[in-house]
């Protein structure tokens, strides 16, 4: 491995008990995961979830538990090059609510990304594309009392 990355996920359960995913198309393939990205240099952890979430969604995080990481060898699905560490967050956003997510009508194109809401106990492992978020999905059902 020539390069060590880490990268920074929240996941945000509404009052409906639905979390949010993130469906995107990139690099000419599809795939769906919960919202975050890498971590910039000169950047921490929870800097880059914060600055993620303002990026991608507009939403600003009032809160924040840690939840999971990676403390395994994950080779990045994108770079054979690259090792990831992932650390995911429960995250909590009051304006969560009026989040407008884009109709699924049209469907995805390169450099796209959608969002929507799935019951957490609905969400099954197999919907997520990569397995760090695979794991971290197992950790949150376990924490919620939920079976997967």
């Amino acid at each position: 491995m020539k390069r060590v990355t880490q990268r920074a996920y929240g996941i945000l359960i509404n009052e409906a008990q639905e979390v949010l995913v993130s469906d995107e198309f990139r690099f000419g393939r599809y795939f769906r995961k919960f919202p975050g990205g890498g971590v910039e240099k000169g950047e921490g952890i929870l800097d880059a979830l914060h600055r993620e979430f303002k990026e991608e969604l507009s939403l600003i995080i009032d809160a924040h538990e840690f939840l999971f990481f990676n403390d395994y060898f994950q080779q990045s699905s994108f770079d054979p090059n690259a090792q990831i560490t992932c650390f995911y967050y429960l995250v909590k956003c009051s304006k969560a609510k009026d989040l407008v997510l884009e109709s699924y009508e049209i469907p995805l194109t390169e450099d796209g990304e959608k969002q929507q809401w799935i019951p957490v106990n609905e969400l099954n492992i197999e919907q997520l594309t990569f397995p760090v978020d695979q794991d971290a999905l197992k950790t949150l059902k376990i924490k919620l009392g939920l079976t997967f």
